[in-house]
């Protein structure tokens, strides 16, 4: 048995699209010849950065259902027929053996016309809570790979396989980079550090706490690397100094967690996976700006596990500088979160994924 030809569907956010090139690389690792086709929604990220990962990607002219009223949901029953025959055309012609969705806008059309046609469905939910689009998929999907015990309340149990979240060795592997990380980044290595990272475009709570209270590091004699977002690059460049050092974007992760002591994250999906493989000690914001309100459901899982703290956005600009600083206080507490953290990690969800992947084709 091999796999030949492989689509892989979904996109519109980092969450969907990483895991997405993850599973692509593994696929690629172990069959140098297959080939794989992404397919995306036309606009969305995927477009420009699933070529910068090497492969070939279609973009469908679907998009998602405006929360608020707007007259472009009018047009939404169309381009959700249109990107239906769009998906028959591309799968049609490229006659893959198998699709695979990641979620997001492009993978519904996608499988669905894949699940009309007869070829073997495979879901990758990255969440804890299972939004309406998979939710519907699944009952023609073949397996449903989860991220999070406890989904049967959303999916067949028979389907389901826990797999974990791929993530990008690269961004995780920070043992034995400490004193890089302190020369890359300017800092004092007799003094702690708190990461701070909202994600690639940054987070308006997260950004605003810090801000608001940056003397309380320089205070406490702690260090701060902020990843900021572009949009509060220019602001937040004003405060760096004396230990603070605010960065638009970090592009070696590896060495942002080598420096630091304790993490202040966004609970996306992607980010708690890299922190289960981390294990540095993390207090969680989740963003209430998402489908489901599915970052508070993932944080709470590893609040559940005694694996990380928890703070809402509407209380970050009151508590979070205040609550980092007494979790460095306290070494205990956070050298228990972190235990409990790594006990959630799984490092080789690509692989348990292609493993899936294998048997249906297979089948």
């Amino acid at each position: 048995m091999s796999l030949h030809r492989v689509i892989i569907s979904g996109g519109g956010t980092g969450g969907h699209i990483f895991p997405a090139v993850a599973i692509a690389n593994e696929i690629k690792e172990k069959y140098p010849d297959c080939e794989i086709l992404f397919v995306g929604a036309k606009g969305r990220m995927e477009m420009s950065r699933v070529p910068e990962a090497g492969y070939p990607i279609e973009g469908l002219d679907i998009a998602g259902l405006q929360r608020k009223l707007d007259l472009s949901n009018l047009l939404l029953p169309i381009k959700v027929l249109r990107s239906y025959r769009q998906a028959s055309s591309i799968i049609k012609k490229f006659r893959p053996q198998i699709a695979i969705g990641v979620g997001g806008y492009a993978s519904a059309p996608l499988l669905f016309a894949a699940q009309m046609k007869g070829i073997p469905t495979l879901i990758q939910e990255q969440n804890s809570y299972a939004g309406l689009t998979n939710k519907l998929l699944s009952k023609r999907a073949k397996k449903i790979c989860v991220a999070y015990e406890g989904m049967e309340a959303y999916f067949p149990v028979e389907k389901l396989v826990h797999t974990g979240n791929p993530v990008r060795p690269e961004m995780v592997d920070w043992k034995g980079k400490r004193d890089e990380a302190m020369a890359f980044f300017g800092l004092d290595s007799s003094k702690s550090v708190v990461l701070a990272i909202g994600g690639s475009l940054g987070a308006r709570s997260i950004n605003q706490a810090l801000a608001e209270h940056v003397n309380r590091f320089r205070d406490s004699d702690v260090q701060l690397v902020w990843q900021t977002g572009k949009s509060f690059a220019d602001k937040a460049s004003t405060f760096s100094g004396d230990g603070i050092h605010a960065l638009a974007f970090i592009q070696r992760m590896d060495l942002a967690y080598a420096a630091a002591d304790i993490v202040i994250s966004r609970a996306g999906a992607l980010s708690i996976s890299e922190l289960c493989l981390v294990g540095k000690p993390a207090i969680l914001v989740p963003s209430p700006n998402v489908a489901e309100d599915h970052q508070t459901k993932n944080a709470q899982v590893l609040v559940k596990a005694g694996a990380a703290e928890m703070v809402s956005d509407k209380d970050a600009s009151s508590i979070l500088v205040e609550q980092a600083l007494n979790l460095l206080r306290h070494e205990e507490m956070g050298k228990k979160l972190s235990e409990n953290l790594l006990r959630l990690g799984i490092n080789d969800a690509a692989q348990r994924i292609l493993k899936e992947i294998e048997t249906l084709v297979h089948e």
